[in-house]
């Protein structure tokens, strides 16, 4: 199964590949490295972490932070990815348990080839813990 080339962060002073100015140790690198002690606080931070998964073609995470309901079997990534960029559009809590994120994220596909993936994603919060539940392309 292909899962792409394996991309890394300095683990201790990179940049966060989510965009936010903080660095990776201090911003999804916890999450990452410690799913089972380290919760996103709420729905946008999880959708962070999960964008980061993508750039460091990290499956397991994006599979363990997908709800059960929805989650597919397994994840077989696209090799040759290039993350760009996040950008997160709008992010509202619709009560206790629910959350939407509205973001863009943009990458360059193997062959040069720019695309953006405009998404409204659907959070549900399980047992204390944020899962991504499903999302609709704009």
């Amino acid at each position: 199964m292909a899962h792409g080339p394996t991309r890394t962060v300095d683990q201790e002073t990179g940049p966060c590949p989510c965009g936010r100015p903080r660095s990776f140790a201090g911003c999804c690198g916890r999450y990452l490295a410690d799913f089972d002690s380290s919760r996103a606080p709420a729905a946008e931070a999880l959708m962070r972490s999960r964008y980061t998964a993508f750039f460091l073609s990290n499956r397991d995470y994006l599979l363990q932070t997908w709800h059960p309901q929805t989650r597919p079997p397994d994840l077989e990534l696209a090799p040759g990815v290039k993350w760009l960029g996040l950008d997160v559009r709008s992010s509202k809590q619709v009560d206790d348990r629910h959350a939407e994120v509205e973001f863009v994220a943009r990458c360059r596909e193997p062959g040069g080839r720019a695309t953006r993936i405009h998404e409204r994603s659907r959070f549900i919060k399980d047992n204390g813990r944020w899962f991504y539940l499903d999302g609709d392309t704009l």
